[in-house]
């Protein structure tokens, strides 16, 4: 096992001790805006936060940086990025991130941006979906638009091509269960 790519971003982000609606509290209170699939992800009970407190330390790099030049699944990207030590996250990684990752850089969005892409500029928190359906968002991504923090819902399936530009947080193996 090789250790994460020299140019990917290491944080440690305090996860759990916090309910779902203090979570929202939270995000509220920091003007962090919600997209209507990340309401969704909030009020499916199947997305559940810890109720202890524990630090994670997460990798943020680029599919590219994985070795994928021309894009990758899903699949492919989380098997290369077990290879590094690098696992998906709980779904309540995102929202805890948002809280602890403010001074996110904001790129300037493209009227041409691709539907069913990643948007320039976002960070996708991969974790593990809490259902198989694709109707239903499988996850959060960061971003800054405008000047405005987002925690947002969005919904991929398992043939999607992510593009090597493309930014993932994953956790690091190691970190799990520690505090």
């Amino acid at each position: 096992m090789s250790p994460p790519p020299p140019q990917a971003i290491r944080r440690d982000i305090t996860v759990g001790g916090t309910s779902k609606p203090e979570l929202l509290r939270l995000l509220a209170s920091h003007n962090v805006q919600l997209n209507a699939m990340a309401t969704q992800l909030f009020a499916d009970a199947r997305f559940e936060t810890a109720p202890t407190a524990s630090t994670l330390r997460t990798w943020d790099l680029s599919v590219g940086e994985l070795g994928f030049s021309e894009g990758a699944s899903i699949d492919a990207i989380m098997e290369r990025a077990a290879n590094h030590g690098l696992m998906p996250a709980p779904l309540e990684l995102g929202p805890h991130m948002r809280l602890q990752f403010l001074d996110q850089t904001e790129l300037p969005h493209e009227q041409s941006e691709a539907r069913h892409q990643a948007p320039r500029g976002s960070l996708t928190i991969v974790s593990i979906p809490i259902s198989d359906d694709d109707d239903l968002p499988c996850g959060f991504y960061l971003r800054r638009i405008d000047g405005v923090l987002w925690l947002r819902g969005y919904k991929s399936w398992s043939g999607h091509r992510w593009n090597p530009a493309d930014r993932m947080a994953f956790v690091e193996r190691a970190s799990c269960g520690r505090s």
